[in-house]
């Protein structure tokens, strides 16, 4: 029993000798070379692996780039990896707008009506499919996955339900707005200052958006009317500000009757 034992272990160790030689092997026969810029590039990178470049992380990113790709992807690092990565490829620095994420939604715990006791699973999305938490179909159902997601640290919960937004450390790299199953997170550029709805509630009859959130937009038009500039459409509902007419006179935020128009 013993010698059997012993000569089954002795077999296993050589074939995992073998399989091991071969393996190493096929290795060093198959093996790519990496473009040796790819880890120059890579290096340069801020290594957040955010996603926000539309490639799968860092590595993704340098491999585009070195194949020729835009530089000018990457919102984590900025204009100045931008300006390394122009540098590296030989080519002209780009022009870079910083953008950051803004919540199109103040309707908070103590503004929009609840739907009820919710007692399914405490994320966005999960409870988007049984309904949601409020009596709002598009407001922020409040359990934050965009605070999840974000890997800057650059979203916090708040007293009243809503997602808070440190512009400081935020890079707009867009994952929470991928995130959010709502669609009220949007980014605007975070050195220029813009008019901005925030409210995403859809509903065209006025009164059921009383019904649900005091402070959802009406669809008065006030906005639109009283506009100087006539830089404000409504459309599917929410009202969208032209920002190359916008003058910034803060009639529509003066005007607006729920006080959704806003200038950030």
């Amino acid at each position: 029993m013993i010698f059997v034992i012993l000569i089954t272990a002795i077999v296993a160790a050589i074939l995992a000798l073998i399989l091991g030689l071969a393996l190493g092997l096929f290795k060093e026969l198959f093996k790519v070379e990496e473009d040796p810029l790819i880890g120059i590039l890579r290096e340069a990178l801020p290594g957040a692996n955010c996603g926000g470049c539309g490639f799968p992380g860092c590595d993704g990113y340098a491999a585009a780039v070195a194949a020729g790709g835009d530089i000018a992807q990457c919102t984590a690092g900025g204009k100045s990896t931008v300006d390394k990565l122009a540098e590296i490829m030989g080519v002209s620095a780009v022009a870079v707008t910083p953008m950051v994420s803004a919540v199109c939604c103040i309707g908070g715990n103590d503004i929009a009506v609840k739907r009820g006791q919710y007692t399914g699973l405490t994320t966005c999305r999960g409870a988007k499919l049984a309904g949601g938490t409020k009596l709002c179909s598009w407001g922020c159902i409040g359990f934050g996955d965009c605070a999840a997601v974000c890997k800057f640290d650059a979203i916090s919960m708040g007293s009243d339900g809503l997602p808070s937004v440190n512009w400081g450390k935020c890079t707009g790299c867009k994952v929470c707005v991928a995130e959010c199953p709502q669609g009220i997170i949007r980014v605007i550029p975070k050195d220029k200052k813009i008019v901005l709805a925030l409210c995403s509630n859809r509903n065209p009859i006025r009164s059921a958006i009383r019904k649900t959130c005091r402070l959802g937009c009406i669809k008065c038009g006030i906005c639109v009317k009283q506009c100087p500039e006539q830089c404000i459409v409504i459309e599917n509902g929410i009202p969208l500000v032209d920002y190359d007419k916008c003058n910034l006179c803060g009639t529509c935020e003066q005007k607006c009757p729920t006080k959704i128009m806003r200038i950030l």
